[in-house]
């Protein structure tokens, strides 16, 4: 089967296995494990940001920054499609005690203007603003970029109003070998920066959460108490060095493959619209009501996997496990599959 559900669903290749195998270990968390401190410092360099700290998922890095960013009672600030909010069960209630403000972007993007709008004045019936989290790139957006060109007014406005700003780069590799910028401007501009290893880049398990070297002290201590202290975890910390030392770049053959699959999408009669493939997500709609079980069996029929994102919606989400004879295969069944 060709799985397009998700880019977690990749597998260790032999050479990531074999860097594994070679960890040095001991005991992150007191915070001796070697290979798990060479990762951290690692990421931490690569952004020109202090510290890092490995975690076992993207909910908990970001869920972490929540807490260390805000106070109960506090309201962060974010688009309707971001992770944080539709797929993190609503741990910014549970672990922080916050309210969310949504706003309504453009295929999960917003803007500075549309920020500050949603800024709360002082009452004391109102909850306090004291965050804003951005998504790049926004998954359930298809996959849209932020440019640094438009994440730096909303820098200039949260600095201006005393706002933290944090970014959800789960997929943010998948951004950069687009847009070309630099990984150390972003560490410029973010206050917390959360990258996931297990998508795109390959590796099993894990999630780098990037800040100052005060910030990363508190968020050792939210990681103990989520649970996420692991002891020898060098074995997964070498998967994620070699992910981010070997396959960024490759990340671009996703890319180019989702946009691909898009054009040809867009020319077919049974969809009706196609969201702006800009990265390595390709999110589509089909004309026909309640149509999108329908269509994920006739594609399983031809032995591809894909996951519905409503009634009518279906998305792809391209990885390093898709080889070309894969890719091949579905351009074939993407341009005669007949629905």
């Amino acid at each position: 089967m060709i799985n397009l559900i998700s880019d977690t669903v990749t597998l260790p290749g032999e050479k990531m296995k074999q860097f594994m195998m070679q960890a040095p270990l001991g005991d992150d968390v007191f915070a001796a494990d070697p290979t798990v401190n060479e990762l951290q410092r690692y990421a931490a360099d690569l952004f020109g940001m202090e510290a890092a700290l490995f975690c076992p998922s993207g909910t908990m890095t970001n869920q972490i920054a929540i807490k260390v960013h805000t106070q109960p009672l506090d309201e962060l600030i974010c688009d309707h499609y971001s992770h944080v909010y539709q797929y993190e069960t609503g741990g910014f209630a549970f672990h922080s005690g916050i309210s969310v403000k949504l706003i309504q972007g453009q295929h999960g993007k917003i803007t500075a203007q549309q920020i500050e709008t949603a800024i709360q004045p002082t009452a004391d019936w109102l909850p306090r603003t004291s965050l804003v989290v951005l998504e790049n790139t926004c998954n359930k957006g298809g996959g849209s970029i932020y440019t640094l060109d438009e994440i730096k007014p909303i820098k200039a406005l949260c600095d201006s109003r005393g706002l933290a700003l944090h970014l959800d780069g789960a997929r943010l590799f998948n951004a950069l070998v687009e847009t070309k910028e630099s990984t150390v401007e972003y560490g410029q501009i973010f206050d917390s920066i959360s990258i996931c290893l297990s998508k795109g880049l390959g590796a099993p398990v894990g999630s780098l959460l990037l800040g100052t070297k005060d910030f990363i002290r508190e968020a050792r201590r939210f990681r103990k108490v989520m649970g996420g202290g692991m002891r020898q975890a060098g074995l997964l910390a070498a998967a994620g060095l070699f992910a981010l030392q070997n396959q960024v770049e490759r990340l671009k053959i996703d890319n180019d493959r989702a946009k691909a699959y898009g054009s040809i999408l867009s020319e077919r009669p049974f969809v009706k619209e196609v969201l702006p493939v800009q990265s390595n997500i390709v999110i589509f709609e089909l004309n026909e009501r309640g149509s999108a079980d329908k269509f994920l069996k006739k594609l399983e029929n031809n032995r591809i996997l894909a996951s519905a994102f409503g009634p009518e919606t279906i998305r792809f989400v391209l990885h390093l496990d898709i080889s070309t004879e894969m890719h091949q295969r579905i351009i074939e069944i993407l341009k005669t599959i007949d629905f």
